[in-house]
């Protein structure tokens, strides 16, 4: 059993919750780590996790945090079927995995809406939720607050079962065209300063999509190259247009390799600024000169440190 268990760190990662969460199932609702060996901190076993995916998947679901936790500190497989158990409770926790939502933990009421929208595989109210989001609070915050949350249940959920990839590419395509009109419409009068292009055979691109629209938003002029964007395309693009910053996207390990920040770094034209975004770049990885930014907040911040380096260097 030693062997299986987690720290609070592994089964927050899994569970995609807080720490902090996790203390306060612990303190309020005794759902803590129940394997304990002198002198270390006490561990999640494989049932302490069991009863903790109940524990969130019941209160994504609306049910409160104490009726949840009674039957999450329940074996999984004991929750009962009688008519005294709330059908909302049975319905979520009869269900290994699966079932007809989406997880989107604490994120809010607009997110679960979205999440049931994207159930319906309803275009138009996706669409229509992400454009008032955007109008309402801006690119970052509807990508940190409102995307992410429902993107990562699609993952989680598909992840469980196998399922919803319908669902998924319904929503990347709702995402993708949000952001083009969000990006068309804040687009900058002036020269593209920033390429923004995915790593060697990466697909994932809703990221750097929401850069982009983040970009436009803050006045930051830029060229998008898109997937899978081979090295010496790649090179060649830099070469013949000079950008101040190159922004490469990867999202697993597969596709995060240094010889193309090398290569960057190499260039005729080497750009002021490299950024490495995306999980599957390892920060002790990374060539000397090559920024990581943690997140969409930190990467559109570097842009507009560099545009505003770059035109007080002009007018002086």
């Amino acid at each position: 059993m030693a062997d299986e268990a987690l720290s609070a760190g592994a089964v927050a990662r899994r569970l995609g919750v807080a720490v902090t969460t996790l203390r306060t199932w612990h303190q309020r609702y005794g759902l803590g780590p129940s394997e304990h060996v002198p002198g270390h901190h006490r561990r999640y076993t494989p049932a302490d996790l069991a009863r903790l995916e109940i524990m969130r998947r019941l209160t994504a679901q609306g049910v409160t945090p104490a009726e949840a936790a009674r039957w999450a500190r329940r074996a999984p497989d004991a929750v009962p079927a009688d008519a005294a158990v709330p059908p909302r409770v049975r319905a979520v926790a009869g269900r290994d995995g699966g079932g007809s939502t989406i997880p989107v933990g604490r994120a809010g009421p607009a997110a679960r809406g979205l999440a049931r929208a994207a159930m319906r595989l309803d275009a138009v109210a996706i669409g229509e939720t992400i454009a008032r989001a955007v109008q309402a609070d801006g690119v970052i915050a509807t990508w940190d607050g409102l995307l992410r949350p429902v993107l990562f249940g699609i993952g989680e959920r598909h992840a469980a079962t196998g399922g919803l990839v319908e669902v998924e590419h319904l929503m990347s395509r709702c995402v993708s065209e949000a952001f083009a009109v969000a990006a068309r419409a804040g687009a900058p009068a002036g020269p593209p300063r920033i390429v923004l292009t995915c790593a060697d055979e990466e697909q994932h691109t809703l990221p750097l999509e929401a850069l982009a629209a983040a970009l436009a938003e803050a006045g930051v002029g830029y060229r998008m190259l898109g997937a899978r964007m081979p090295l010496p395309a790649l090179l060649e693009a830099v070469n013949r247009t000079g950008p101040a910053a190159v922004v490469i996207w990867s999202h697993t390990r597969a596709t995060a390799d240094p010889t193309q920040l090398n290569a960057l770094l190499a260039a005729p034209r080497r750009p002021l600024l490299v950024l490495a975004a995306g999980p599957g770049w390892l920060a002790d990885s990374l060539p000397a000169g090559v920024v990581r930014p943690v997140d969409l907040t930190e990467a559109v911040s570097l842009a507009l440190a560099l545009r505003d380096s770059l035109d007080q260097a002009t007018a002086d």
